[in-house]
């Protein structure tokens, strides 16, 4: 995978004694560079390109003058920028998925449907192989450019429909980001291992409520939990302590369930 880079300038505040406050006078700037044979365009200046070989830590000049810093990205600065479609999962869920199965380097992950790809990709990069599946050509599409951008070899994109059958066998996690995820329990239940997992995320209350009734029908299975996370920033600042006015709140419902038999 060809090399990126982010040039970066902290944010600069100082202290005016006139206003008896200290204010901002150069906001943080980042900019990701995915092309390292031209120059670099910032609204300080330009960085030649020459510059930007420089090794990670490095102090850079724009052509105004002014200093950033130069880091080489890593594989999530990257998956930031990939090509997104609507609806993409947010990391804060990528990240309780992982937690509550428990998946590694060792384990086979069978992904439906594929969007832009960010949640197989995002698994891809920590686990042995991923096979995502969607219906529609043009999220294919995407997902394969996104793959390619990532330079991840260990993902299969393929066209189907899990509600009909999923090919693959003793997976470790089926991942069904799909519209009736209650329509792909039989599948996903031949498809697992025993003691593997089937993650549903959900997007409306109804869609949430289907797919738990129907897991609780199925003796195959052992419902874990369904939940949703918050994430909520807050800002620290000398003396101020609060949380920040946008809150990254409801995104999607999780529901973890496990083969048991």
């Amino acid at each position: 995978m060809a090399k990126r880079k982010i040039i970066l300038r902290k944010e600069q505040k100082q202290f005016i004694p006139d206003l008896d406050r200290t204010v901002t006078i150069s906001k943080e700037l980042f900019y990701y560079l995915a092309n390292l044979e031209q120059d670099a365009q910032t609204p300080l200046g330009v960085i030649p390109k020459k510059e930007l070989k420089k090794k990670a830590g490095s102090t850079v000049k724009s052509s105004h003058g002014k200093e950033f810093t130069l880091i080489d990205t890593n594989f999530i600065d990257d998956l930031k920028h990939i090509k997104r479609l609507p609806q993409t999962m947010p990391l804060k869920d990528i990240g309780l998925i992982v937690a509550t199965t428990g998946v590694n380097a060792e384990s086979v992950i069978v992904d439906a449907g594929a969007g832009s790809g960010a949640v197989a990709c995002y698994l891809a990069h920590l686990c042995k192989k991923v096979t995502t599946y969607d219906i529609n050509d043009k999220h294919l599409a995407v997902t394969k450019e996104n793959v390619e951008f990532l330079g991840l070899k260990n993902i299969t994109v393929k066209k189907g429909s899990i509600y009909e059958k999923i090919p693959e066998k003793n997976a470790d996690l089926v991942m069904l980001d799909v519209p009736e995820p209650e329509q792909a329990i039989e599948t996903a239940a031949k498809a697992l291992a025993v003691g593997g997992y089937v993650v549903a995320y959900t997007l409306h209350a109804t869609q949430l409520q289907n797919f738990v009734n129907a897991l609780l029908k199925d003796k195959r299975f052992l419902l874990v939990k369904s939940c949703e996370l918050m994430e909520r920033l807050w800002k620290v600042e000398g003396q101020i302590v609060r949380p920040k006015i946008m809150p990254l709140g409801h995104s999607g419902f999780l529901t973890f369930a496990r083969k048991i038999c």
